[in-house]
């Protein structure tokens, strides 16, 4: 702790930022916890909201990662044209914005739906997607890609020289299942599950357009209407702070639940193994094409039905739409400036404390960070007046874990490369940050940059909390939703779509060709 101390002190621009983060994040915090009231300040249907959210986001996890294994496992083993994009498509929904998916899922399960439509075609009963089997749906819809790519990762970290000493000693696909693929199975699974439970803990989006009601309201959902509708601080604060109880809760549990593989290492050399024939080469198809329909049938669902009617689009659209592009840039330039700082300080004092201040946003959601802020702002500004600099800050440091974890090695092998060259040539300040830093963590910084700037332009969150008259894209798109302007609601999502995968484009791609 003290070694951590001193090189916080040593790099003080660092340190500054970490300590300014900290500040912020514990002190919204800090004034969530002294405006709760207790657990007594809680009725019986918060504590349905709570044993909800618990349900709803271990089944969901639980679904998500069970039905990876086999999409993965595909993957993994066979080899068609196409395979890389499939697989660069897995990743889009972690950058989609959560209210264009749920468009998408709308216009096939749905009242009016290609689902329903067919079913009353056939005289069926017809299904909903409203309460909570929306909810479940949604949250895998939006886990099994990451789940998959996890899994997937997972599978490719056998060494190859395990799989080919399989072979010679003429392993069946039984005895390759247990001796390789269960190992690794057991020591990525627990981290998968954990991963897509915070998510679906914390995920406010899917329960306020497809949940709500008294059987379908999450914890984030029910501290929004308690701070939006009832202006209940205490309520909205405890509930925050059990929020966070759960999180930790979950991290910890993770922790014991983890098994080491213990494959050991390999030679690192590209496997070029065929996966069994017959019977699991059809599973297999099916799986990764089961998997591929899901995933993309309600994205060109919602597209080819919003699409024609973008330039019919009205202007309050397009208003909030340059309105969400500012925000964006604004939230993502801050986020990179941020991130690099916190990882050049990093990788010059290796300090795990300014580390820890950049990870810090993972342990409350944005609406519990929202609620703080109001309650500390409170009385010294309008709350019309802190519905977009909330916004925008906040996207800002929920993206700080996801632009650190990109440019922290990066940064690291900068200053075991060059360190000492720059310092032996005295290269300080701007100089060194144009002619090394810049050109050579360009391409991390383009990602964190293009991933900062998409999650801002889709983020459906914070902006909720406070009464606006400008609002965002992703909040044009919910108002379009519940005025049941679907027409114009799937024009809007396409919009929204099209421009944060832009942005993630421009970003990721300006840092490539730098």
């Amino acid at each position: 702790m003290a070694a951590g101390i001193f090189a916080i002190r040593r790099d003080w621009g660092g340190g500054a930022v970490a300590a300014a983060l900290a500040a912020l994040i514990l002190g919204t915090l800090a004034a969530v916890a002294w405006q709760a009231r207790g657990l007594s300040g809680l009725g019986p249907w918060d504590w349905r909201a709570v044993w909800f959210t618990l349900w709803q986001a271990m089944l969901s996890a639980s679904l998500s990662a069970l039905l990876a294994i086999p999409v993965a496992r595909a993957l993994a083993r066979r080899r068609f044209p196409g395979r890389a994009l499939l697989v660069t498509l897995l990743g889009a929904p972690f950058i989609l914005p959560v209210i264009v998916a749920i468009m998408g899922l709308i216009s096939v399960f749905g009242r009016n739906g290609v689902l329903n439509d067919a079913f009353r075609a056939f005289g069926l009963p017809e299904i909903t997607i409203y309460g909570w089997q929306g909810v479940i749906l949604a949250h895998v819809f939006f886990n099994l890609p990451l789940s998959v790519r996890l899994i997937l990762q997972g599978w490719q970290s056998i060494p190859s020289e395990r799989f080919r000493l399989a072979a010679s000693l003429d392993f069946a696909p039984a005895d390759i299942a247990r001796h390789l693929e269960r190992p690794m199975l057991r020591a990525v699974l627990p981290g998968v599950w954990l991963a897509v439970f915070l998510v679906c803990l914390t995920s406010f989006a899917v329960a306020l357009t497809l949940g709500g009601g008294p059987r379908a309201t999450t914890v984030e959902l029910a501290i929004y209407q308690a701070f939006r509708f009832d202006f209940d601080l205490g309520r909205a604060a405890m509930l925050g702070l059990i929020q966070i109880a759960l999180c930790l809760a979950a991290m910890s549990l993770a922790r014991w639940i983890a098994i080491p593989a213990a494959f050991g290492a390999g030679l690192d050399q590209p496997d070029q193994l065929t996966g069994p024939r017959g019977w699991r080469r059809i599973t297999d198809t099916l799986a990764i094409t089961l998997a591929a329909v899901f995933l993309l049938w309600p994205m060109l669902a919602v597209t080819m039905r919003g699409l024609p009617r973008i330039p019919a689009l009205p202007a309050d659209v397009w208003d909030a739409a340059l309105r969400s592009v500012v925000m964006a840039l604004i939230s993502a330039a801050l986020a990179i400036t941020l991130s690099l700082v916190l990882a050049l300080s990093v990788a010059r004092s290796k300090s795990r404390l300014i580390e820890a201040a950049g990870m810090l946003p993972l342990v409350a959601s944005p609406l519990v960070l929202g609620t703080g802020l109001f309650i500390l702002l409170r009385g010294t500004l309008a709350p019309q007046s802190l519905a977009l600099p909330v916004t925008i800050a906040i996207n800002a440091i929920m993206a700080l874990p996801f632009g650190l974890r990109a440019l922290i090695p990066a940064a690291r092998d900068l200053r075991a490369d060059y360190g000492r060259l720059a310092d032996s040539l005295d290269m300080q300040g701007l100089a060194r940050l144009r002619l090394l830093t810049l050109p050579r963590l360009a391409r991390p910084i383009g990602f964190a940059g293009g991933l900062a700037a998409a999650l801002a332009m889709g983020d459906l969150g914070v902006i909720t909390l406070f009464p606006s008259d400008q609002p965002t894209l992703p909040l044009k798109l919910y108002q379009l939703m519940n005025s049941y302007r679907m027409a114009d609601a799937s024009a809007c999502a396409v919009l929204l779509m099209a421009i944060s995968f832009a942005l993630f484009w421009l970003f990721d791609r300006g840092g490539r060709l730098a």
